[in-house]
């Protein structure tokens, strides 16, 4: 085709996009991250995965036009739906408006990673990618805990959600959401399914929290994953060799000596209590991307008896 002919073929199918995005009256945003779920087989599915209740609040996050919305209102007590973008939430009322929905719609206008959660049963939405892992913890981390979420990832984050020991997406991602969560696949959803399709596939993933929750300090958690996942395909005793990591831990474990009066020798070596650690709970050969949670607490839990600790 000659180039004119293919510039002008380009530019009407632009045109003929721009046209039925303004008969929908809506302009999507792609720093929001908006890609619209249209297939109401898949809403369907998501919303019968979640197992909704008559009594249930559900807590949607980023409804965008509410075609899952208004399909949840049927079925729950309550939605509470979650917007950044006011020309969405515009959308959102005019679909209900009238109708015995509006009463059961609370709109929280804003970003929802910046806000307080309210109390909510369910957590069901189709994430704006970029808020996917700081919703996570932000969810994980709420108190009361909710009975669970179920959640359209992008296929790539999903697929770190849900790994386990030894596979090639496992990370820091993987355990420190499967320390707090059952983490299940439920289904993989094409990107044509979506307006505008998006570049990548997705999947839709059920997380349940652990209840009870385990008795860990999670920031500390946080902060021992971080060390061992950089090098996870090396041992403890290699991951515990680095200059910044030593210092850190030195700096930690002096100010939990001095808060309990602990004294230190004039010989102290910070390298070799952490390796006399290693030796003495036969972790040092272990390696995190072999390791599953059972694993780290155990590792924590060596650390922590002997005063290092990792905040």
């Amino acid at each position: 085709m000659p180039k004119v002919l293919r510039e002008k073929s380009i530019h009407q199918q632009r045109a003929v996009k721009e046209q039925q995005v303004f008969r929908q009256g809506v302009h999507f945003n792609k720093d929001f991250g908006q890609h619209i779920l249209k297939n109401p087989l898949i809403i369907q599915g998501i919303i019968e995965k979640a197992a909704v209740r008559p009594t249930d609040v559900i807590l949607e996050v980023g409804p965008g036009t509410g075609n899952m919305t208004v399909k949840m209102l049927e079925k729950a007590k309550r939605v509470i739906a979650c917007e950044i973008d006011p020309r969405m939430v515009a959308e959102l009322q005019k679909r209900v408006m009238g109708t015995p929905m509006q009463q059961k719609l609370e709109i929280l206008i804003g970003d929802v990673i910046k806000s307080e959660f309210p109390f909510f049963d369910l957590c069901i939405a189709n994430v704006p990618y970029q808020i996917s892992s700081p919703l996570v913890f932000k969810l994980l981390l709420h108190r009361p805990i909710f009975r669970c979420a179920v959640l359209m990832f992008q296929k790539e984050f999903a697929d770190r959600l849900v790994a386990k020991p030894g596979d090639k997406d496992y990370s820091r991602l993987s355990v420190n959401t499967q320390l707090l969560a059952r983490v299940d696949m439920l289904m993989k959803v094409g990107k044509n399914n979506f307006r505008p399709p998006p570049k990548v596939d997705s999947c839709v993933v059920r997380i349940e929290p652990r209840n009870p929750q385990p008795k860990i300090n999670y920031q500390e958690w946080d902060g021992m994953t971080r060390i061992l996942f950089v090098r996870k395909n090396k041992s403890l005793s290699a991951a515990f060799k680095q200059t910044a990591v030593l210092m850190t831990i030195k700096k930690n474990y002096l100010a939990h000596c001095s808060i309990n009066k602990i004294p230190l020798p004039d010989n102290f070596n910070i390298k070799e209590k952490v390796d006399d650690v290693l030796e003495k709970y036969n972790i040092a050969e272990m390696r995190a991307r072999t390791m599953d949670v059972d694993d780290f607490i155990k590792v924590l839990a060596a650390f922590n008896s002997e005063g290092i600790h990792f905040i």
